[in-house]
């Protein structure tokens, strides 16, 4: 009993300790951070052909034999050597620039890719490409506005637009693929939702039997149509969806405008569709993965990765870590606890 109690006020000081270090580096950081809250971020560049160049001579390396390495290398200088003098006659390879975005409800990415855009518009040119590799299934209607309006961006200065779609590009996702000048899909990805949902639960009757009085005071007859606690009007539910139907009007008028081969009352009903039938139907150009297509490209051209990255403070650093941890601890206790469920 004696050793459970000292181990307990060992554990107690310990945990002190740390939970004072942990204060102490907080607030500094805190202190540290003020003012500099815009210079955050950088741009981070990869070139992909030296990515795809390591791939394929690490695999060279291990199935050819010393006398056809040695000849092919010899080859390769020479291909290297022509390049070098068309490059200073004034021959240039065509530039790819590659994006990524990994849309969430919120489309969060956007505060990332906005950055991203702005750099290689200072650079590139109508002979340039732009690369979208989009995963996304949709969310809000003004955070996938403003995504698209940056792609729209690049349409507007001439560079060229092309989107791959290997998994998922739904609702939103589509809002944004379809300001591609070709939009490149895998054979199973899913495409298309051009629809508009809403959905909003209503505790009205569960509040009233209880005797809970909830009310709503509103200035303009339409400042709220539909509410969570407060009782319903037909007149209410007829706005909303109005403002429904206005919405999807301007997402078809959205769609039509950058892809005015689509019969868009054909497939603005909110289905989507995979690739293969994505074809048929005009939402996509062509069924190729990116990994395909970039690997062409990069036989012909530069390809540059470009990827916003912020810097994270210690505050968040710190949170991440501890996060982690915890998740770590509750996976290996469920673990445990499943095995020992499943022997028993």
């Amino acid at each position: 009993m004696e050793f459970f109690v000292e181990y307990a006020g060992f554990l107690a000081r310990t945990v002190t300790v740390v939970v004072a270090v942990v204060l102490v580096l907080l607030v500094i950081a805190t202190l540290r951070g003020k003012g500099r809250q815009g210079s955050r971020g950088h741009l981070q560049v990869l070139k992909l052909n030296d990515f795809y160049r390591s791939l394929r001579e690490r695999l060279e390396q291990t199935v050819l034999d010393k006398q056809d390495l040695k000849a092919l290398r010899k080859l390769e200088g020479k291909q290297a050597k022509q390049a070098k003098l068309k490059k200073r006659a004034g021959d240039k390879k065509t530039r790819v620039f590659v994006l990524d975005f990994d849309g969430d409800i919120k489309a969060s990415a956007t505060e990332h890719l906005r950055h991203e855009i702005t750099a290689l518009l200072a650079i590139a040119t109508a002979q340039d490409e732009v690369v979208l590799r989009l995963e996304s299934g949709g969310g809000m209607v003004h955070s996938y506005g403003l995504a698209s309006s940056q792609l729209a961006r690049i349409r507007q200065a001439g560079v060229p637009l092309t989107v791959c779609v290997d998994k998922v590009a739904a609702s939103g996702g589509y809002m944004m693929a379809c300001i591609g000048e070709k939009i490149l899909s895998a054979p199973f990805a899913i495409l298309g939702s051009i629809g508009v949902v809403a959905q909003v639960p209503n505790v009205h009757r569960l509040l009233k039997k209880h005797e809970i009085d909830f009310e709503v005071l509103t200035a303009g007859t339409y400042k709220r149509t539909l509410t969570v606690f407060g009782e319903n009007t037909e007149k209410g539910r007829e706005k909303f969806q109005e403002d429904l139907e206005t919405t999807h009007t301007l997402f078809k008028g959205f769609v039509s405008r950058y892809r005015p081969q689509l019969t868009i009352d054909e497939i603005a009903t909110g289905e989507v569709w995979l690739g293969l039938a994505a074809l048929d139907k005009k939402l996509v150009d062509e069924l190729k993965t990116s990994d395909e297509y970039l690997g062409e490209r990069a036989r012909e051209a530069e390809l540059f990765h470009l990827h916003y990255a912020e810097k994270k403070t210690l505050q968040e650093r710190f949170g991440l870590a501890a996060s982690v941890a915890i998740d770590r601890v509750l996976l290996n206790w469920w673990s445990r606890l499943s095995q020992q469920r499943f022997w028993q």
